[in-house]
C-alpha cells in the first residue's frame, strides 16, 4: 500500500527555499528604497544649487546666510525637506547649507550638503569656488 502526501524532509526544504527567498527579496526591497531616497537627496541639492545659482545670486548679485522657502521661491518647498522630514538647517536634516564669507546676512560663497546613505556626501558648492 502506498501513501501519499510529502515527508518531512520535502517539507523542510521547500520552508528553507521560502524563507531564503523572502530574505533575499526584502533585501533587494531595502536596497531600491535606499537608492530611491538617495536620488531624492542628490535631486533636492541639484535644485537648491540651480536657485541659488540662477535665480537668486542672479537677483541679489550675493548668497543668503540661510536658506527656505522664502529666499528659494521658484523651487518646490517640499524639497527643502530631507527624506526623514526634517528641514534644512536644523540639526537632524540630511541637507547642509553652509555660508561662507557672511556680512551682515550678505555671503560671498556656500555649499551645499546631503548625507547619502550608500555613499560619500553628496557636495555643491557656489560656482566661484570651483
Amino acid at each position: 500500500m502506498k501513501q501519499r502526501g510529502f515527508t518531512v524532509i520535502e517539507l523542510l526544504v521547500v520552508i528553507v527555499a521560502l524563507i531564503v527567498i523572502g530574505i533575499v527579496g526584502w533585501q533587494q526591497f531595502n536596497e531600491v528604497q535606499s537608492v530611491a531616497r538617495d536620488d531624492k537627496r542628490r535631486i533636492a541639492i541639484n535644485t537648491m544649487y540651480y536657485n541659488l545659482e540662477d535665480i537668486f545670486y542672479k537677483t541679489n548679485k550675493y548668497y543668503p546666510e540661510t536658506i527656505d522657502e522664502k529666499n528659494l521661491t521658484s523651487m518646490d518647498a517640499s524639497l527643502l525637506t530631507d527624506p526623514s522630514g526634517n528641514k534644512v538647517g536644523t540639526g537632524e536634516s540630511d541637507y547642509r547649507y553652509e555660508p561662507v564669507n557672511c556680512t551682515d546676512g550678505h555671503c560671498k560663497g556656500y555649499t551645499l550638503r546631503a548625507d547619502l546613505e550608500r555613499e560619500a556626501d553628496f557636495v555643491k558648492t557656489n560656482k566661484e569656488n570651483k
